[in-house]
C-alpha cells in the first residue's frame, strides 16, 4: 500500500499531508522498552496503568508487565501501534 502511495506521490497524485499520514499509519511500531511504556503513559498521555489498559484494549497486568524491566514482556500488534501514535501525536490521536 505505501509503494503505491509512493508511486502517486511521485506523479503528485496524492499530497505531502496525505503521504505522511499513510506513512505513519503503514510503518511498523518500534519495540518498546520498560521505561518507553512509562514515558508514554505518564508523559505524554498522562493516565493511569488502568486507564491506559482501557483505551488500548489489553489488561492492567500487562501494562504493568510492559512497565516492568525484569518481565521481558513489550507491547505487540494493535497495543504497539496505539502506543506509537499516542507518542507521536498525543492521546488525541486515539479519543474521539
Amino acid at each position: 500500500m505505501l509503494e503505491m502511495a509512493q508511486a502517486l506521490q511521485a506523479h503528485a497524485l496524492i499530497s505531502r499531508q496525505d503521504m505522511a499520514r499513510l506513512k505513519l499509519i503503514c510503518e511498523a511500531p518500534p519495540e518498546y522498552t520498560a521505561e518507553k511504556v512509562t514515558a508514554i503513559r505518564v508523559g505524554k498521555a498522562k493516565v493511569s496503568q488502568s486507564v491506559l489498559a482501557s483505551m488500548l484494549n489489553v489488561s492492567v497486568s500487562a501494562v504493568q508487565k510492559w512497565e516492568s524491566p525484569s518481565s521481558g514482556k513489550h507491547p505487540s500488534g494493535a497495543a504497539a501501534k496505539l502506543l506509537q501514535l499516542i507518542d507521536k501525536k498525543g492521546l488525541e490521536a486515539i479519543v474521539t
